[in-house]
């Protein structure tokens, strides 16, 4: 196979199965259990944002500029987050959300986890692109390192989706559709890398800040909702579960 035709393949094939593996742990869960798992998916979330996305952003960014596109990332999800509500409630009287039933968020924790998961992809295929052409055995090694790190993510961003409302189908499919950035990023790094190597710093603090945002300000205040000593602690070890599981893999994959 040529250099290109290994990108193009494992692009597909590893977007493709880390989202099915996601999903499919989601779904032998089962249902009942989502919300429950809410805590586990931040984090995820959070692990990923801090153990993985950002030290990578810091690596190829100078400090404070990743600081200020963290910052700054934070407020386009909190316009976007206004614009959603905005959109949702423009026939309704929905002043206040929290006199509705929690059950789910009318999909704005949903669509802001995709617009970062798909900076995040884009970002990755440039780095699968990169590594292959170095050599192919880099090239393999860092992919099976990608799809390694993004199946807990993509665990959360599951469950996540499900919790906005979303059903397990359409769940399914706009997860395979924002793995098809991955594709889209290893092919313009594959014709055009040096001029989007510059990028990477930028795009990994805002897929950063989506997931910080979303965690923080959209998931964890449904948590205090439930203030009984048992479900605090049942809270916070699925959250530690979900950091150490972007750990653990994190240290099988030697990174």
């Amino acid at each position: 196979m040529s250099t290109f035709s290994w990108i193009i393949a494992v692009s597909l094939a590893g977007g493709v199965l880390s989202v099915v593996a996601a999903a499919a742990v989601s779904v032998t869960l089962g249902a009942h259990r989502v919300s429950m798992l809410i805590s586990y998916a931040i984090g995820a979330l959070l692990g990923a944002s801090f153990l993985e996305i950002l030290p990578h952003a810091l690596e190829h960014g100078e400090p404070h500029r990743m600081a200020a596109t963290v910052l700054a990332g934070i407020l386009i999800f909190f316009v976007l987050e206004k614009l959603v509500l905005w959109r949702h409630c423009h026939h309704d009287h929905c002043e206040a959300h929290e006199a509705q039933a929690p059950a789910h968020d009318h999909g704005r924790s949903g669509l802001l986890i995709l617009v970062g998961d798909t900076f995040h992809n884009f970002v990755d295929g440039i780095l699968i692109a990169a590594a292959f052409l170095e050599n192919t055995e880099l090239g393999i090694v860092t992919a099976l390192a990608i799809i390694a790190h993004e199946i807990p993510q993509e665990v959360g961003d599951y469950l996540i989706l499900l919790h906005s409302g979303y059903s397990k189908a359409k769940a399914l499919a706009f997860n395979l559709l924002s793995s098809l950035a991955t594709l889209v990023g290893a092919m313009l790094a594959y014709f055009a890398l040096s001029e989007l190597t510059s990028w990477i710093p930028s795009l990994l603090g805002l897929a950063a800040a989506s997931m910080i945002y979303v965690a923080v300000a959209d998931l964890i205040p449904g948590l205090h909702k439930r203030t009984e000593l048992k479900a605090t602690v049942q809270q916070v070890l699925l959250i530690i579960l979900g950091i150490a599981s972007i750990a653990l893999v994190q240290a099988l994959v030697g990174e």
